[in-house]
């Protein structure tokens, strides 16, 4: 009976046995084959640009150890109140170049570098380019004008390759990059094109060419008059006289001259006609 109990506690001993190594073996395999992580701070939500972090838009997020970041941020206190410049998905572990600078404030003035200025102006559906002035886009920046020395109006172009901050009150462009129509666009330009554009803006019409993003060519253009663009057709045409001809009468004929002698006594008279 003895034997019995002691057969089976054995059995008992060696299953146990058997299942505890088994789990530790898993267990310690586990962990061993995975890869090493370090932890960043990241966004616990999808977030827009100009979204200013709070402390409940943060979480941990585990990243792989081999691959690591540069600018990322390790505390949720170095980010809170800041703003974002660029949208940011769930999940994602955020940089510096993806935040403001610590204290630079709230809205568009978070996106305007150092040395930089903001200036806005009037748009409509034309000036515009029919909508397509998109937050990123670069434009040239036209005027028509008068000058004192010609009644005739100038077109000039003021500044070349501004981007656009804003269009209206948007921060970023369409995702499906419909068009919209804005009043009011926002460029980024130094303090000497802000001076320039305000000057042009007071003189005449404004109006915005859309550019390719990536050709940062100036153009060294000229002043477009109005004379410019009919030269050939505006030039005074040469006047064309037929000849008449002229008839000229004859010249008469030197009238025959007549003398005529009248004697009287002794007295003699001659006379001519």
């Amino acid at each position: 009976m003895n034997s019995r109990r002691l057969i089976i506690s054995l059995s008992f001993a060696v299953f146990f046995s058997a299942m505890f190594t088994f789990w530790l073996s898993r267990h310690t395999g586990s962990h061993s084959n995975k890869p090493p992580s370090v932890q960043y701070i990241g966004t616990s939500r999808d977030m827009n640009a100009g979204d200013v972090i709070k402390q409940a838009d943060l979480q941990q997020i585990s990243w792989a150890a081999s691959t690591p970041l540069e600018g990322v941020f390790s505390k949720p206190e170095e980010l809170e109140g800041r703003t974002l410049l660029f949208p940011s998905a769930k999940g994602q572990p955020l940089v510096q170049r993806q935040v403001s600078a610590p204290g630079a404030g709230v809205g568009l003035s978070v996106k305007i570098p150092d040395g930089m200025r903001a200036i806005s102006l009037k748009s409509d559906q034309v000036v515009g380019v029919a909508g397509f002035l998109l937050p990123g886009t670069h434009v040239d920046v036209l005027v028509t004008y008068h000058t004192l020395k010609s009644s005739e109006p100038v077109t000039s172009t003021v500044l070349q390759d501004v981007e656009i901050l804003t269009a209206g009150q948007k921060m970023q462009p369409d995702p499906e990059g419909r068009a919209s129509t804005v009043d009011v666009v926002t460029l980024l330009a130094t303090p000497s094109d802000a001076e320039k554009v305000v000057l042009a803006s007071a003189q005449g019409t404004v109006h915005f060419v859309l550019r390719n993003g990536s050709d940062h060519v100036h153009a060294n253009e000229q002043p477009m008059q109005m004379s410019s663009l009919g030269e050939v057709a505006d030039r005074p045409q040469p006047v064309h006289v037929a000849a008449r001809k002229v008839m000229v009468a004859p010249a008469a004929a030197p009238l025959k001259k007549y003398t005529v002698e009248t004697i009287r006594g002794d007295k003699q008279s001659v006379e001519t006609f």
